[in-house]
């Protein structure tokens, strides 16, 4: 008798488990996900790797920025590896939108340098600079490095310094406390070979 209940309860059970599933789906609003184009197969990717509400907003930040799905999942599982929840919408939708290309932006994510220091990184780029000196200061960063700051490779811009020596300068590993001699250097007429002989490496061989 008891087995025949059993089994008759088995189906109640069951569905009771479905509804429940059901309702807990119903608790996440994905309708953001839907207005900027997001796929509906990318978005059951992101209820498998267990988004919540709040990454649903930044996700459909990076989506409405012109991000790929793919390149939105990407985001969230790079945090989701650091325990983190994905917070960086605003960040990431900036960089995009000024020309930031989307690898230089999953490279500095994976550096995890999508935080407060991504608006200087955004600069950078903005005074035409290439996402190569991008991420080169970027990983001097990651590693807790001094490095010239977006102000500063900015203004060495606006005087008319090749990008190649100011990446140079960064992969040197010139401090931010230089920035204001190599200025003045520059409007003192001195030309980009002298800065680069005046500033060698600070990092070992």
């Amino acid at each position: 008798m008891r087995a025949l209940w059993a089994f008759r309860l088995a189906p109640a059970l069951l569905a009771l488990v479905v509804l429940a599933s059901c309702d807990d789906l119903r608790l996440l609003d994905t309708v953001p996900l839907d207005r900027v184009g997001m796929r509906y197969g990318t978005i059951r990717q992101l209820k498998a790797l267990h988004v919540s509400q709040p990454e649903i907003s930044e996700i459909a930040k990076v989506r409405g920025s012109g991000l790929s799905d793919n390149d939105c999942i990407a985001l969230l599982e790079i945090s989701h590896q650091r325990k983190k929840p994905f917070t960086a919408g605003d960040a990431v939708a900036g960089l995009y939108q000024s020309g930031v290309a989307a690898g230089t932006i999953l490279g500095l994510a994976n550096m995890d340098q999508l935080g407060l220091g991504a608006g200087d990184l955004q600069a950078i780029h903005l005074a035409g600079l290439p996402d190569e000196l991008v991420l080169e200061v970027a990983r001097d960063r990651a590693a807790g490095k001094s490095t010239l700051s977006g102000a500063a490779l900015g203004a060495m811009k606006n005087l008319r310094m090749d990008n190649a020596t100011l990446l140079e300068l960064v992969r040197r590993g010139t401090p931010e406390a230089d920035g204001a001699s190599i200025l003045a250097l520059r409007r003192r007429g001195a030309a980009d070979s002298e800065i680069l002989r005046r500033f060698p490496s600070t990092r070992p061989d």
